[in-house]
């Protein structure tokens, strides 16, 4: 038999810890001793054992009661409880991400709050969020894209890293922009045929095969590159600066990037020199 300061040692725990276990009945007394002292034989200590594992594990004291008591089964309680943690986990990694982006960008109390937000939107809220954005950027424009909506569409994966949310929480903002919305609408204008079945070859990627950067863009062989680069695109020298100035701006480069980061896809190359030489070569 085991007196309350013998189990307290044995187990690590306070005397008073024990005396409260035993008091709600979790670990009741096996008895008394001559002096009138509560007693525990080693089922009681194994049970306190339990008990302590339990706690330590982070149950509650109603859940290990039910448990003791075989209401429940300890294989229901502690999936249901990891579950549960689980869940905490996820909202912690996403605070973490929340306040290292934060200190990151030196943000005052108003941007913090909007990327809490954002960050802390359900699965069904960031949906619409990227549905309204696609719809302002697709609106008016002649030509079936579902192709193209599903390679703009972040998809942010229950248990994501603080990489992502943080690549979320931004791409977000730049989803939200209006300058930016506009942008993406006249590219895919520029990217639509005539005819509302046809489709044309990517724009961008037309100008990268074609543009050769160890060439001086200010070199008659530039304007060679340019010439061929207007016959494959359809577009003259003016049309070519106006969809430039647009598919150029760095917003369009970083949302690509914030999305190959939320999605877990290849990080995709910079066309940023590519726009560039076309920027210089067209200046003459």
């Amino acid at each position: 038999m085991h007196t309350i300061g013998e189990l307290a040692r044995r187990t690590g725990l306070t005397v008073k810890a024990v005396r409260f276990y035993a008091d709600t009945g979790l670990v009741p007394a096996t008895g008394r001793n001559a002096a009138g002292h509560r007693v525990y034989d080693a089922v009681a200590a194994a049970r306190l054992d339990l008990v302590r594992t339990l706690r330590d594990l982070g149950l509650d004291l109603p859940s290990i009661r039910r448990v003791l008591n075989r209401e429940t089964s300890m294989a229901d309680t502690i999936t249901a409880h990891a579950d549960a943690l689980e869940v905490h986990i996820r909202t912690l990694k996403v605070r973490q991400a929340v306040l290292r982006t934060a200190a990151k960008r030196g943000a005052g109390p108003e941007e913090v709050d909007l990327m809490n937000k954002l960050a802390t939107l359900t699965e069904d809220q960031r949906r619409r969020l990227i549905v309204e954005f696609l719809d302002s950027a697709f609106d008016g424009v002649n030509g079936e894209f579902d192709g193209i909506a599903r390679t703009l569409t972040p998809e942010l994966p229950d248990d994501p890293t603080p990489d992502q949310v943080e690549a979320w929480v931004e791409l977000a903002e730049i989803s939200r922009d209006e300058e930016f919305r506009g942008i993406m609408r006249r590219l895919l204008e520029q990217h639509a045929s005539g005819r509302a079945d046809v489709v044309r070859p990517d724009l961008a990627a037309v100008v990268h095969r074609h543009v050769a950067l160890d060439v001086d863009p200010r070199s008659p062989e530039a304007a060679r590159v340019v010439a061929a680069i207007e016959e494959a695109t359809g577009l003259d020298a003016d049309r070519l600066a106006t969809w430039l100035a647009d598919v150029g701006d760095p917003r369009r480069e970083r949302y690509l990037r914030l999305l190959a980061v939320i999605n877990g896809w290849q990080r995709p190359d910079s066309l940023a020199p590519t726009f560039d030489w076309l920027a210089r070569a067209l200046a003459g």
